[in-house]
């Protein structure tokens, strides 16, 4: 079995070595229930998908650098499309059973991988978020941001039915059967809601575990700013509105 994660990147020569040190060095040996309360170990394959989205501070040319590697697979966009652009590509061109998106910063801790990936290889659940708020270590965040990500969770479970506590995390990992269901098309702060209003559209419930968090500074390169809450009101509300269906074939 195969694990893709999938990475975008955009200017983040500060933190892709680091990043990508901490990805390798999970072990993929998952520790699962079986049968009769029987516990074994699934051990993943492993293949990191780099989408570099057009970076300009010399994020590419380390990149380059990674070429031939076996465990890495590499696309360059040439210009800037968004995460959630650089996120599509990524899936394109992942050959795994179980897929999961990283950041490049280090606001997210990849030894929360096992947590993930538990719930979908005990065939509890095709989907796992990783949520920031349900009790994991986290260092404290900006309140606006709290409040205005609790909100738009909060619009979410309304529109959608459901009961998340972090619809906005990065840490989304998914089945190749999700991800064949998904038709995505957002580029910016629009793709989380996009990506988690088709896996509810598609009748997919989304488990959750506690995840770790470190959150930066903007003058650390955090992006997100309190008009993108727009995008992500737009995206729920179209596709409540407007419906989905699945594409029919890959």
């Amino acid at each position: 079995m195969k694990l893709s994660l999938i990475m975008p990147v955009y200017n983040e020569i500060n933190t892709i070595d680091e990043i990508i040190a901490r990805v390798r060095a999970v072990k993929l040996d998952v520790r699962i229930w079986a049968e009769h309360a029987d516990e074994r170990t699934i051990h993943l394959e492993r293949e990191l998908v780099i989408v570099d989205d057009g970076s300009t501070d010399g994020t590419r040319a380390y990149l380059d650098t990674l070429r031939g590697q076996p465990d890495i697979v590499l696309i360059f966009h040439e210009r800037n499309q968004g995460k959630g652009g650089a996120v599509r590509t990524g899936l394109q061109h992942a050959g795994g059973d179980i897929c999961l998106i990283q950041d490049a910063d280090l606001e997210y801790d990849p030894r929360d991988y096992p947590a993930l990936l538990r719930p979908i290889l005990e065939k509890r659940t095709q989907v796992v978020y990783g949520s920031r708020f349900r009790g994991g270590p986290t260092k404290a965040m900006f309140f606006w941001h709290m409040l205005g990500n609790r909100f738009l969770t909060f619009v979410t479970n309304m529109l959608y039915d459901t009961i998340l506590t972090d619809m906005e995390t990065c840490y989304k990992a998914f089945t190749r059967e999700v991800a064949d269901c998904l038709d995505l098309h957002a580029t910016g702060w629009g793709f989380d809601p996009e990506l988690t209003a088709q896996i509810l559209l598609c009748g997919h419930r989304i488990y959750e575990v506690p995840i770790s968090y470190a959150g930066r500074e903007f003058e650390e390169g955090k992006k997100i700013s309190w008009r993108d809450g727009f995008t992500v009101l737009g995206t729920l509300l179209k596709y409540r509105l407007t419906g989905y269906r699945p594409p029919k074939s890959r």
